[in-house]
């Protein structure tokens, strides 16, 4: 499962998701943050959440492995 969100505190919001592990977490076993975007805008911030959203599965993996090709989690760095 590829979750994409938003949030103001990514290190804390995953942080706080593992620790939990509860509902969508839980359930689908998400477990590494292998890509993430910075922006201090959060119009613009939910629109790229809106617009990867709607993006295919394989264009996903794409945006994810041009920058992290071995899919190491992110949240560990």
């Amino acid at each position: 499962v590829l979750y994409t969100g938003v949030t103001n505190n990514w290190k804390e919001e995953f942080r706080a998701q593992k620790q939990a592990n509860l509902g969508f977490t839980k359930k689908y076993n998400v477990n590494k943050l292998v890509y993430y975007e910075i922006t201090n805008d959060i119009k613009s911030a939910i629109g790229r959440e809106k617009q990867i959203k709607g993006w295919l599965r394989i264009k996903k993996i794409k945006l994810i492995e041009k920058g992290n090709p071995e899919w190491k989690n992110l949240s560990e760095e």
